[in-house]
């Protein structure tokens, strides 16, 4: 599936190099605003077994370095929740759609009672100066990772994966709010209840995601077509993030939500396979997006969205050279995708001066090896 929809050549990129004290478990240095992140630093590196020694050294006051092997199941291990929930979409959970968790009493049809899994529901909460980092396919299944005012974190070849996903609500991948110094690589996220990755509402500084895979191909579909809506929800205030050579694949929706105040910077990242939309989002959210590529997505900007936007036009690739120290790299539209993408708003380019600013290849040079590299695959 990976290879098959695309005809460009591998040629692999330059890495962007940051200066830190990271564990040799660790595969490569953060780029964007996440460098200079260390995780759990040189700390002797610990290998937990079960989901007990997993939460108990993710939430430790004391810097760690985590290496975990093989599916770390939790579905089932807290037991299970009773809640009400309504039918909002067209599509039920018996035919293929999700039904609403009431939980914040969103409900506007008729609700009725459902029973979901308890440690699906909330993620681990993360503590400061942590390092996790997979090996032989890792896998979360059943319980996501959430990050609450901490900052200096490395997660690294992992799968996050069922979290409750015939219910809107049901469990967010990776939830961030009030953080700092947070990078995500080569992580894997499919089959949810809600967000791959959830931002806000307070700032999150310094994050990076970078080689990973957003699966939206889903069984449980908020839009009744197999395609997850529920990709990235970046609305926090003040919010910098650095998005890399990721693959986005079989959304309809929200890749991104692009709103509060966050500063999107998206880089050599391949969307394809997308039904409905990719971004939307407010007037105050900003996105610059370079060297990416779009493969039948014919949608690229939701109607009627006011998110201020940069595309990289060929004829404005320089306006970036001030800000950035280097021209912008013009996108990709592939087959089956919008022949327009032109945003040319630069009021916001003067943010990123004097941060860490990742390079930017052809896009036709390097989406093969970003769809191959992407998730967890080392």
């Amino acid at each position: 599936m990976k290879f098959s929809q695309l005809t460009v050549a591998f040629v692999a990129s330059s890495v962007y190099v940051a200066s830190a004290a990271i564990s040799s478990v660790v595969t490569g240095v953060p780029v964007g605003f996440a460098s200079g992140t260390t995780g759990g630093g040189t700390v002797a590196a610990v290998h937990p077994t079960t989901i007990a020694q997993l939460k108990t050294y993710l939430t430790s006051s004391s810097p760690q370095v985590i290496v975990i092997s093989g599916t770390f199941n939790f579905a089932g291990s807290e037991g299970t929740q009773a809640l009400t929930a309504c039918n909002a979409y067209a599509c039920t959970p018996s035919n293929g759609g999700q039904a609403l968790l009431n939980t914040l009493n969103g409900c506007t049809q008729p609700t009725y009672g459902v029973t979901i899994d308890t440690a699906a529901y909330q993620g681990i909460n993360v503590a400061s100066d942590k390092t996790l980092v997979g090996t032989n396919g890792a896998t979360l299944n059943g319980k996501g990772l959430r990050f609450v005012n901490v900052n200096n974190i490395i997660i690294q070849n992992i799968k996050i994966q069922n979290l409750n996903p015939q219910y809107v609500w049901g469990g967010d991948a990776i939830s961030l709010s009030g953080t700092n110094n947070i990078w995500i690589d080569h992580v894997t996220t499919s089959n949810l209840g809600r967000q791959h990755y959830s931002f806000g509402p307070t700032a999150n500084t310094g994050i990076t995601i970078s080689n990973s895979f957003i699966s939206g191909s889903t069984p449980n579909s908020a839009t009744c077509n197999g395609h997850s809506y529920w990709g990235l929800e970046l609305v926090g205030g003040g919010d910098f993030i650095t998005f890399y050579r990721n693959w986005v694949y079989f959304t309809s929706g929200r890749s991104p939500a692009l709103s509060g105040t966050t500063l999107f910077h998206a880089v050599n990242n391949v969307w394809s396979s997308n039904a409905g939309h990719l971004i939307e989002g407010d007037k105050n959210g900003m996105g610059l997006y370079e060297g990416n590529y779009f493969l039948d997505t014919p949608t690229i900007v939701a109607s009627g969205s006011v998110v201020a936007l940069f595309s990289s036009e060929p004829a404005a690739l320089t306006q970036c050279q001030a800000s950035l120290g280097r021209s912008c790299v013009a996108n990709l539209l592939g087959t089956g995708s919008a022949t327009t993408f032109n945003y040319d708003t630069t009021s916001f380019l003067t943010k990123f001066a004097g941060h860490n600013i990742p390079p930017a290849s052809n896009p036709a040079s390097v989406a093969t090896s970003v769809i191959n590299g992407a998730g967890n695959t080392l």
